[in-house]
């Protein structure tokens, strides 16, 4: 392990799994991004019928898990590309996002969000299904 790597911050993965050692899987660097970033947008937030999922944060989240068995068609898709942008500038402010792209498949609905870290020039993208 080089030493910018150990110095690099460290917690736990979402989704939550095991590694190798039996214990709950942790992580840095872009794999740590792309966990919190799936982490914010899979938590209900507070919104119109939801008083969110977090008792001790309650507008932590988005308004993602409001179109869930809602009609599949362009005003979802863009209702998802919104909030997903609007609370990744919310709750990771670190984060520059460049794109939300809504995939429909049938019923299926996935993200699929690029975005840099402040400060570097990579891009990364992670995909969320919805």
């Amino acid at each position: 392990m080089s030493s910018e790597t150990s110095t690099l911050p460290r917690n736990l993965l979402i989704p939550l799994r095991r590694d190798r050692k039996r214990d709950l899987a942790s992580g840095s660097g872009a794999e740590l991004l792309r966990s919190k970033v799936t982490q914010v947008l899979a938590t209900e937030g507070a919104a119109p019928g939801s008083s969110g999922e977090l008792p001790w944060r309650t507008a932590f989240g988005s308004a993602i898990h409001l179109l869930r068995h809602r009609r599949n068609d362009e005003a979802l898709a863009e209702l998802a590309r919104v909030y997903a942008r609007d609370a990744l500038q919310r709750w990771l402010p670190s984060i520059h996002v460049l794109s939300v792209e809504v995939r429909q498949d049938g019923a299926k609905l996935t993200l699929r969000i690029r975005f840099t870290e402040s400060g570097s020039s990579t891009s990364q993208d992670v995909e969320v299904p919805l």
